[in-house]
């Protein structure tokens, strides 16, 4: 899969360094795969959260922070939507939420 916005999962683990080796550990994976629909993304992360718009969303670092992703499962790509720690996610519509 192709992620777009890498710049904003960079500019998140250079402020949160914990969070760094978490977030490319995904990155790699996720450019690994091939999804083509939710159920292929819950087969490999069993706690990620599946929402409306193909829009998931994933704990990373032990549920210490979280990252909302939309997926173009046709085009092979992840869109980054949201990285933050999860006090911070709890202030955000998953639905909605855009970077900025």
């Amino acid at each position: 899969m192709k992620v777009i916005s890498l710049k904003t999962l960079k500019d998140f683990y250079e402020r949160h360094t914990d969070a760094e080796q978490p977030l490319k550990a995904w990155l790699s994976e996720a450019q690994k795969a091939n999804w083509k629909d939710p159920s292929e993304i819950k087969v490999q992360y069993k706690s990620a959260s599946i929402l409306k718009s193909r829009r998931v969303v994933f704990n990373i670092k032990g549920n210490t922070y979280r990252l909302v992703v939309a997926v173009a499962y046709q085009y092979g790509a992840i869109y980054i939507k949201f990285v933050g720690t999860h006090e911070e996610y709890d202030r955000i519509d998953a639905n909605t939420v855009e970077m900025e």
